[in-house]
């Protein structure tokens, strides 16, 4: 994989600052691989030198050039199949292992990007459908500034009521990364407040349960997003209270959810926020894992090539394996 193509799409993203007041963070340890050593090492020495951000309708068709180019390598390692297509008429990309889905699992994809860009439909989820067996299906939600909440949350929603029409609850997971982790939560409180059966299990990956807080991971290092998630997030929070349990689950009722694995790394900004909710779901009586990678920054394993990628992606194809009650193929 080329350095521009990474590179650029984690500019876009704003997991790195994109002008010279980046942080200055320690020297990596010597714990992490050298794979992933060479390309963060690249990433920070390039960050100085980023031009400025684009427009959003700049940003956006750049990010979906990089989905493309990123996916079409990734599908080099992982033998997917990719179908577009409409569900109860919504946008969505559908993911099968190439000769069909080996389980009847079906796993719901939010994906990330800060609630305005698409920055995983691809790249959270081709791994996943070739690592697991099952179908994959990427929600392309609407978008903010031009659809604040609950817009995004609402087609995820319709989406999964379509799912169940085929799909017994139990077969289903919902999952989702940065942006995605917080939709994905945002979801599970619509799929209880409305009585509707709930899907098997929960991936929260680099997210955030809270808008109303910043983090401590987040003023410990204010500059690796380039601004705080509730700053990032105003666009799509527009005008609803920000500890409306809708918009911010760690404030809901949280018994009842399904199990859930919480994703996160020690250069996340959303570390906290992560480890917050994983918590908060503890407490409530839920069956909930933490996996925190050493010195990886936020969302790593959507844009760096690395055993510790790898690693990320096993881990959930195996919780989702073990949780889903996706008994074989015929």
């Amino acid at each position: 994989m080329k350095l521009a193509q990474p590179l650029l799409f984690a500019l876009l993203l704003g997991i790195i600052s994109m002008n010279a007041t980046a942080q200055t963070l320690p020297p990596l340890p010597d714990t992490i691989s050298t794979e992933a050593r060479q390309s963060l090492q690249a990433l920070e020495a390039a960050s100085a030198a980023a031009p400025p951000p684009a427009s959003i309708e700049e940003m956006r068709q750049q990010i979906s050039q990089l989905q493309d180019a990123m996916g079409s390598m990734q599908r080099q390692r992982y033998d997917v199949t990719i179908e577009r297509t409409t569900i109860a008429g919504v946008p969505a990309i559908v993911f099968r292992p190439a000769g069909g889905a080996r389980s009847l699992g079906v796993l719901l994809n939010l994906h990330g990007g800060g609630f305005m860009l698409d920055s995983g439909s691809q790249t959270e989820n081709i791994p996943l459908a070739a690592l697991t067996g099952m179908t994959v299906v990427a929600v392309l939600y609407r978008l903010a500034p031009e659809h604040p909440f609950p817009a995004a949350v609402d087609d995820a929603f319709a989406v999964y009521r379509d799912l169940l029409r085929t799909t017994p609850a139990d077969h289903i997971a919902i999952y989702g990364t940065s942006a995605g982790a917080v939709l994905s939560a945002q979801l599970m409180v619509r799929i209880r407040d409305t009585n509707t059966p709930s899907p098997a299990a929960l991936g929260f990956f680099s997210g955030s349960a809270d808008m109303a807080h910043t983090g401590d991971s987040e003023e410990i290092l204010p500059k690796a997003m380039g601004q705080t998630l509730r700053q990032l997030a105003q666009p799509y929070v527009g005008a609803t209270a920000d500890t409306t349990p809708a918009l911010s689950p760690i404030y809901a009722d949280l018994s009842g959810f399904p199990p859930t694995l919480a994703l996160s790394s020690t250069r996340d900004p959303l570390l906290s926020q992560t480890t917050l909710f994983h918590r908060a779901l503890r407490r409530a009586g839920v069956d909930a894992d933490l996996i925190v990678f050493e010195a990886m920054p936020h969302a790593f394993w959507s844009y760096i090539v690395a055993p510790e990628s790898d690693e990320a992606f096993a881990a959930m194809a195996g919780f989702f394996r073990a949780k889903l009650n996706a008994v074989e193929q015929p």
